[in-house]
């Protein structure tokens, strides 16, 4: 598909890997978790690419619910990639790549989509050059390797190689969901590299994390990290038994933990099944495009026309009565560092927003006290900075989110408040 896809057959050809079909999931539990994906994709908000490239990879395209994302990830794409994270933008680009649709003719006002995310790697590189820290995390960076290996388009090369050496950096501590991505995107590199000291460096990374990950089931009875890292290891180990042969994966324990889990954050679930079908995120260029479903460079992705109609009802003044809203109450705190601050102000939002949206209401009303930024993440956007103040992984701070003293077990992109509730981000350590 798009002129710069290749088979699966011809990427384990290069890398010498092998799909070994061991662990079959439940045709129950699949489905399920397909409804449930289907089922979140027209609420969520903002829109999750990583549940349009989960459904792609299932080959789940003919709903209504699918359409209609991947119309709103296009869209979303050519009007918001400029302010996204270089992750955020990586996986608009592997999630339209899933979709049959070119990323590389996805405008993004004078360039393409690719190219706006390779501005964004070459930001990181930088960082990492200079910092020894990327811009982002090294999350973010993984993803933009992949998507830039499997798109064909410069600059994976250079971050794969740079990933490989934070690996292997003496006394290095990577969590699990990001040595995982990493392995992905140094497998495709791995596979299109024909420097030979590249290549070394590539597979002694790639052994290293899934010889841990064998390890760590081991010890864990099935578990890799925690329940929520378990689809991204599975994927990595997936992609590369050839790094860690002759020793062998016996999957059976960590299916198992998976089977026995109910999952049911839509992030955690677009992880998962692509693991289960043996379908993982490496395969997003892979995508069987046939003449009805590949897209031509200059045409948008259309909402069904029973969907097209009720767009057009929704978006009358006179056809639905005005959106309900609640009021949140919202502060921030620091009393860690530099000059102390206690800002509090009341916001409305739509019912059902998430917590993103509060943040985006309170800084649209004081933009130089509700001001933050935020990095994609394997769980979408986490909050990195608040009126100024960032966290910092050397000082192991970060901005801890709360209700009624009580810590959030949800992200702000997921999390939904109530009406009246009272949130708090708290400037903390762990």
């Amino acid at each position: 598909m798009l002129g710069v896809a290749f088979t699966i057959g011809v990427l384990l050809a290069l890398t010498g890997g092998t799909y070994a079909r061991r662990c079959t999931a439940p045709n129950a539990l699949v489905s399920k978790m397909v409804q449930q994906l289907e089922e979140s994709a027209p609420v969520q908000e903002p829109p999750n690419p990583s549940v349009l490239m989960a459904m792609s990879l299932a080959e789940e395209r003919d709903s209504d619910a699918y359409k209609v994302l991947l119309h709103v990830i296009q869209e979303e794409a050519t009007e918001e990639a400029q302010d996204m994270t270089s992750g955020g933008v990586a996986l608009h680009v592997l999630a339209l790549l899933s979709s049959c649709v070119d990323p590389q003719h996805v405008q993004v006002g004078s360039i393409s989509l690719v190219e706006v995310l390779q501005q964004k790697m070459d930001e990181e590189m930088t960082n990492l050059e200079v910092d020894g820290i990327p811009k982002t995390t090294l999350y973010s960076v993984s993803l933009g390797a992949l998507a830039l290996c499997l798109v064909q388009a410069g600059g994976y090369e250079s971050a794969a190689v740079a990933l490989a050496k934070q690996v292997l950096k003496p006394g290095s501590k990577i969590f699990v969901d990001t040595r995982a991505m990493m392995v992905q995107a140094l497998v495709c590199a791995y596979g299109h590299t024909d420097l030979q000291e590249a290549q070394d460096l590539l597979f002694k990374a790639v052994s290293t994390v899934t010889n841990d990950f064998l390890d760590e089931q081991e010890k864990s009875n099935g578990l890799i990290g925690d329940i929520y890292s378990m689809g991204l290891a599975l994927q990595a180990l997936e992609t590369s038994s050839k790094f860690y042969a002759p020793r062998e994966w016996d999957c059976k324990p960590a299916f198992t933990r998976v089977y026995n889990h109910d999952y049911s954050l839509p992030t955690a679930i677009a992880q998962v099944l692509p693991a289960l079908l043996y379908r993982p995120y490496l395969q997003a260029a892979d995508t069987d495009c046939t003449a009805s479903t590949r897209k031509s460079p200059d045409q948008k992705v259309s909402l069904p026309p029973s969907l097209q109609t009720t767009e057009e009802h929704q978006a009358s003044p006179s056809a639905l009565p005005a959106a309900t809203t609640i009021q949140v109450h919202y502060s921030i705190i620091n009393k860690l560092q530099g000059a102390h601050f206690n800002h509090s102000i009341p916001v409305e939002v739509p019912a059902g927003s998430v917590l993103l949206k509060v943040l985006q209401a309170a800084e649209k009303q004081q933009p130089d006290t509700f001001s933050f930024k935020t990095e994609q993440t394997s769980w979408g956007p986490m909050v990195v900075s608040i009126h100024g103040l960032a966290a910092n992984p050397k000082d192991r701070t970060y901005w801890q989110f709360l209700s009624s003293k009580d810590a959030l077990d949800q992200g702000v992109g997921t999390y939904k408040p109530h009406d009246m509730e009272h949130i708090v981000a708290n400037f903390t350590t762990y």
